[in-house]
């Protein structure tokens, strides 16, 4: 019970610039939580899509994989199936993987959809902080200015104690939110490497599949 009167009693003293930092936090909070969900989702019906994909194109059934990819919403699908419906029809790889790639465009905007968000939060809490504790400290000197002499010295390191406040405060947000930033980022890649990784090896057997009929 202690610690948390000790909370509240750092939080309300930091002044008014602790409740828009509040406020940050919770909103990078949010949109962190919503980021991580949707691509953790992502990650697993990519994983479970390609498990059922990689088997077709390895026996060339371009046809079964087709309609799998054709009926599901996830990314990889999406790309899987923008090589797959131009199988046969185009013989140059090169223009199999500018579809591919087109496609890979419009997914990996919506994949770092908000995530910047997270790292702006971590620096406007900073330089809240650093606003909230330049404001403190110019109240403090102005009332240091028209305090008894003898009660100067006390009265400033007071003054001081609490403006820091919004500093800690300020940092105390930043930091877990830059190390969310990093670990959705992190996520992000690790999806669009995936994604790239299936591309390449469907394209590797669209290729080997048309030049078989050739060789013969």
């Amino acid at each position: 019970m202690d610690t948390f009167y000790s909370i509240v009693g750092f939080f309300v003293s930091g002044g008014l610039f602790m409740y828009p930092i509040l406020l940050v936090f919770a909103v990078g909070v949010g949109i962190a939580i919503e980021r991580y969900i949707t691509l953790t989702l992502v990650t697993n019906k990519n994983q479970v899509m390609w498990e059922k994909v990689q088997p077709l194109l390895a026996k060339g059934e371009f046809d079964e994989a087709r309609a799998v990819t054709s009926k599901d919403q996830s990314t990889i699908s999406q790309v899987l199936n923008m090589g797959l419906s131009l199988q046969g029809a185009v013989r140059r790889r090169e223009d199999i993987e500018i579809a591919m790639e087109e496609s890979m465009m419009e997914i990996v905007p919506r994949l770092e959809k908000r995530t910047a968000y997270v790292a702006l939060g971590a620096s406007i809490a900073t330089l809240l902080g650093l606003l909230g504790t330049i404001m403190g400290l110019i109240q403090a000197f102005t009332a240091v200015a028209n305090a008894n002499p003898a009660e100067k010295a006390d009265l400033l390191s007071a003054s001081i104690s609490v403006a820091m406040n919004t500093t800690a405060f300020g940092l105390i947000v930043a930091i877990p939110l830059l190390i969310v930033h990093a670990v959705l980022t992190n996520k992000t890649g690790d999806i669009v490497d995936s994604l790239e990784m299936a591309t390449v090896k469907a394209l590797n057997v669209f290729s080997r599949r048309t030049q078989r009929p050739l060789a013969a």
